[in-house]
Parts: C-alpha cells; sequence; structure tokens
C-alpha cells in the first residue's frame, strides 16, 4: 500500500480489510645508543643495558577485535483469506500499553506506523474532532502525544479517497510479541482518532494500523517532523548496516487463522548481504525532497506480447490481491487483464521476475497515467512469494533476490 504524498504516488491501492485479524607514533623502535668506555664494564654496561631496556619498553597497547552483532530476526503471521493474504507484524507495546490485539499490516510500499487511538488512550481523549488535551503536547501511558496533526488520504483517486485524521506521537514501542520481540526506545508515529470515508462515514476503529517499513516520509506535520519506517530507528549492533531483508514468503504458511512465521524478517546487514556475491540486485533509490527515499525503481516491462515500456516499479505487500501496472498505452478505465497473460519485468539495475496471471493468482489490472496520474506500476504481495526483498537505510538502497 501506498500513501497520496504530493505528485509523487498519487494512489494507494487497497482491497481488503483488516478488521477481525491478529493482528525493529612512533613505533616503539627507539633507537638507544651505548658507548662502552672500559673494557672491563662489559659485563656491567650488559646488565645496564637490558635494565635500560626493560625501563624503556612499552606495553603494546591491547585492540579488542570489534565483534559483530548477530542480526535481530522478526517473524511476520500470514493470513489468507482465500480473496486475498495479508502480511502482519505484531506490535505488543505501545508506551505502557498493550497493543496485541490490533492487526498491523507490514507494509513495504509505505513509511511509518500508523495506530488508531482507540484502546491506546482513554476514551475520554478522544473525539471526532481531535484530541482532548491543552498545550504543545501531553503524556498518557508513556505516549507523547503532540499538537502537530496530518490527514493522509487512501485510494485509487480523489473521488475515493478515505481519510485518516491524527497527531505525531512518540514512545517506546515494542515490536514482535512472545515469539520473539525488540523495543525501540523513542518511534515517532501517527495516532489517529478518526477515519472515513469519501462519504465521510467513518470507519471501525483499528481499520488503517499500518506498520510502513520504507524508507520514505509519507506523513509529514507542520513543524516540519515526519514518520518513516519503524526500521530505521532501531539500532542493529557494532558491525552492521542499518536496514533489513526479508526472505521469500512462499505460499505454505498461508491460513485464514494467521500462522505465525518466524525470521522472516532480519534486521541488521551483514558485510556478505551487502557483498555482490550476495545474490542481490541492487538499486540506487531517489531522494525526493519532502518524501524521502520512496522504494521505486526504474524498469522496463512488457505483458501480453506487447512492446516493452519504461515504467516505476513499486514492490508492495501491502497490495493484494491486486498488481496494478501503468501502461500509457492501456485504457482510460481500470481493466483486468484476462487469465493467461505473461507479464515481464526488467529493472534498470538488471532484476527480471516474470508470472502468469490466472483466475485466483497473480490478479494484474492496466491503467493509463494520464487518467490515474501516476506512472508508478505496483507490484503486489505475490511478487514476495518467490522472491527476497531488501532495504539499505545506510546507502539508500533497494536489493531483490530470486529465491
Amino acid at each position: 500500500m501506498f500513501f497520496i504524498i504530493g505528485n509523487l504516488l498519487p494512489k494507494y491501492h487497497v482491497v481488503y480489510t483488516r478488521k477481525g485479524l491478529f493482528r525493529p607514533d612512533i613505533s616503539l623502535l627507539t633507537y638507544m645508543r651505548k658507548k662502552y668506555i672500559l673494557p672491563n664494564l662489559l659485563i656491567i654496561s650488559v646488565a645496564f643495558l637490558m635494565l635500560a631496556l626493560a625501563s624503556c619498553k612499552k606495553d603494546k597497547p591491547q585492540v579488542t577485535p570489534v565483534q559483530t552483532a548477530t542480526p535481530t530476526q522478526l517473524g511476520l503471521y500470514e493470513s489468507d483469506s482465500s480473496i486475498f493474504k495479508l502480511l502482519i507484524v505484531a506490535v505488543s507495546k505501545v508506551g505502557t500499553n498493550s497493543a496485541t490485539d490490533y492487526p498491523f499490516v507490514f507494509d513495504t510500499g509505505s513509511g511509518g506506523m500508523v495506530i488508531d487511538a482507540d484502546g491506546i488512550l482513554p476514551a475520554s481523549m478522544i473525539t471526532s474532532t481531535g484530541f482532548n488535551f491543552t498545550g504543545d503536547s501531553t503524556i498518557v501511558a508513556g505516549i507523547t502525544i503532540t499538537n502537530q496533526t496530518s490527514t493522509v488520504e487512501y485510494g485509487d483517486d480523489v473521488t475515493t479517497a478515505d481519510k485518516v485524521y491524527g497527531n505525531l506521537a512518540y514512545a517506546a514501542v515494542t515490536v514482535g510479541d512472545q515469539n520473539g520481540s525488540f523495543v525501540i526506545k523513542r518511534l515517532p508515529f501517527l495516532i489517529y482518532y478518526k477515519a472515513v470515508d469519501k462519504n465521510n462515514k467513518t470507519y471501525p476503529t483499528h481499520e488503517f494500523d499500518t506498520f510502513g517499513v520504507s524508507e520514505e516520509y509519507d506523513i509529514t506535520f507542520p513543524s516540519g517532523a515526519y514518520i518513516t519506517s519503524p526500521f530505521s530507528y532501531f539500532d542493529p549492533g557494532a558491525g552492521l548496516t542499518k536496514g533489513f531483508k526479508m526472505a521469500a514468503i512462499g505460499t505454505s504458511n498461508f491460513a485464514l487463522v494467521p500462522a505465525y512465521v518466524p525470521g522472516v524478517v532480519t534486521l541488521g546487514l551483514t558485510a556478505a548481504d551487502l557483498s555482490s556475491s550476495s545474490g542481490f540486485t541492487m538499486s540506487q533509490l531517489t531522494f525526493y525532497p519532502g518524501d524521502g527515499y520512496a522504494p521505486i525503481i526504474p524498469a522496463t516491462l512488457t505483458y501480453n506480447n506487447k512492446s516493452a515500456f519504461s515504467t516505476n516499479v513499486l514492490f508492495d505487500t501491502g497490495t493484494e490481491p491486486y498488481s496494478y501496472i501503468e501502461d500509457p498505452t492501456a485504457p482510460n478505465a481500470l481493466t483486468l487483464l484476462p487469465s493467461g497473460v505473461s507479464v515481464s519485468v526488467a529493472t534498470n539495475s538488471g532484476f527480471n521476475y516474470s508470472y502468469v496471471t490466472s483466475d485466483s493468482e497473480n490478479l494484474t489490472k492496466t491503467e493509463n497515467p494520464s487518467t490515474s496520474g501516476t506512472d508508478v506500476t505496483i507490484l503486489g504481495l505475490e511478487s514476495f512469494l518467490n522472491n527476497e526483498y531488501m532495504l539499505d537505510f545506510t546507502h539508500h538502497k533497494l536489493g531483490l533476490k530470486k529465491n
């Protein structure tokens, strides 16, 4: 999934609901010249020399080699409603409040944690027009809520956009649960008090809880503050590069009752991960002022034996069950490709990915950028089934690897 942020990413596709689901010198070579005045003083001179050498000797400083930390593993829950698949990350504590009853969509297509205030803050603080407190900020249950507000829009276009209203907040956040977790000591995030559809009808609580792991700044505030990937605030330890990689998730663990799968995400990248022999094809991300490093890379795409054309590609775990091809020759309206259509994508950095549509898998729609307002082709969750994924936050690179 991704947010509407300026003109860069004006669309966000979500066709599932999340309600009810369970929801990181000088070296010591000193020249010492001695004069032996008399031969009979040789023994004394030798003794004196040994004493002098002992007095001049300095111990070499003991250098303790830096031990590379062990990368942190994080498991995810994999859900399949028979209509769509979903990756869920557990967030077991926000401030001092438990948040285990709420699902957070694990989303590579957005940056920042977004959570409904219901059950997190006292009900008396939450109104349809904002949070009930005075001053620049207040602290409740270990959560600092500021008076900095933002509105986030989700949807295919302005006529269908859903809106989420909330405030900038900070708290210690525990990512994961009893199966394994880690704490981000001070994480900025959006805590929201209301979400409405295009007709201003209020959504159920926690409908838009999202754990966006990309390096972009999807939500900004009047003060200039922004939220981005929670993983970017996690220190992986000595010798590791800040970032994460995802294993190919396959299909065997998706179930109606979400199944916990350990070690899907690894936080902290090793030298081996970043080496050319790792098998990852790396793409340099572009910095967009005000939006950060969006995980969008240039590519060439072809489908249904059409001539190849240039596009930008987003690999997005938050989009399911459809992928969306932005084709400048496509009809203006969204069009579902029939079963049996081959789709091939080649990124400019050399990664190739292809699939075939069917009636139930790899569902793909096409649309014209002149109508949609974006040239970003979205490859949804199914592109992660057989491909590994990496984000290097230090060097701002995206890696892809065939499993």
